[in-house]
């Protein structure tokens, strides 16, 4: 993976609407707004979500998949996260987070993470604070209605769609799975489709 050039063309970005915000934005998410549309909605810099998104893969590479877990209580995260957890290794979380999985030892359950990825901060807000309590290093796949400050690394994109979120874990998976040799970068055969259609 090569820092300068694009993950995927900019049209790849845009047909995914990875650059579609919310008619909300607040002092956390103004840097990643590149304009308002004309009904409201706000539009994410897609230049900026390719180096956020280089910044996740480049950091993740570091870890082995036991290390890390990614949530996503929204329906839209449900198949994304399950085809990633299938071709990277890593536990995820869909659904109802239950309290004390990175926090009660007793529980049989439990266990801990290096790395904690939500891919909502608002509907995830259960594992992310344990997460922040526990002193675990956390990312968020952000809108720009959510707040990142519980976050260590913010990727600003649209996480509302499946499309979206679909593409992003479709791209972590790639390049993970090439930066750890485990899978050259074209013998990855699995598209955006395959993450986020039913």
């Amino acid at each position: 993976m090569t820092d300068n050039k694009t993950l995927v063309p900019a049209e790849d970005y845009l047909t995914a609407g990875v650059h579609i915000g919310t008619k909300y934005k607040n002092g956390y998410s103004e840097k990643y707004i590149q304009k308002a549309r004309a009904d409201g909605l706000k539009i994410i810099d897609t230049e900026i979500i390719d180096a956020k998104l280089k910044v996740l893969i480049n950091f993740l590479s570091k870890y082995e998949p036991s290390d890390f877990v990614i949530m996503g209580r929204r329906e839209n995260a449900k198949k994304p996260l399950q085809v990633f957890s299938k071709l990277v290794g890593c536990d995820v979380f869909t659904g109802r987070y239950l309290p004390g999985k990175l926090t009660n030892a007793a529980l049989d359950d439990f266990k801990e993470y290096k790395v904690v990825i939500v891919c909502d901060p608002l509907t995830d807000k259960n594992i992310l604070n344990e997460a922040y309590e526990t002193g675990t290093f956390t990312v968020g796949f952000c809108d720009t209605n959510n707040k990142t400050n519980k976050l260590d690394l913010v990727v600003p994109i649209n996480n509302k769609g499946k499309k979206s979120l679909g593409l992003a874990l479709m791209l972590l998976a790639k390049h993970y799975l090439a930066n750890k040799g485990i899978l050259k970068e074209s013998d990855f055969k699995y598209t955006i489709e395959d993450f986020a259609d039913e």
